[in-house]
């Protein structure tokens, strides 16, 4: 069996935005590993990713901040420190509750980024 080798990557090996430090990505298949690490950051309360659905598990990881969170039909309020299991098939989003900036570490499991945005039912009953 072949084992991977172990890797260090700098920030500009994923990083996506100059002042947000934890804002980027880096997908398995890069690294030989079946896992995608997103790193997420807004300062915009209500700010967050659309409705959208992934063919996989995803663990957010809450790590500054609090958010609201639709995950199918549930909605939850999350905070630092904080876990959510999203399981593949069920849409899914989040918003920025503030005050201040909002970070998650997201681990999709698969070694691509596979990510379906879709109509938001509550943006179209509003």
């Amino acid at each position: 069996m072949i084992q991977g080798k172990p890797r260090v990557l700098d920030r500009a090996d994923w990083a996506t935005h100059p002042d947000l430090f934890w804002k980027g990505h880096v997908e398995g298949h890069t690294l030989g590993t079946g896992v995608t690490v997103l790193f997420y950051s807004t300062e915009e309360v209500g700010g967050g990713p659309k409705w959208h659905v992934h063919p996989y598990d995803e663990i957010f990881i809450i790590r500054e901040g609090r958010a609201l969170f639709t995950v199918g039909d549930e909605r939850f309020e999350c905070e630092k420190g904080q876990l959510v299991f999203g399981p593949a098939n069920v849409p899914h989003k989040f918003v920025n509750l503030g005050p201040g900036r909002l970070e998650t570490t997201d681990v999709h499991v698969s070694d691509r980024w596979i990510q379906t945005n879709l109509p938001d039912p509550e943006i179209e009953a509003g």
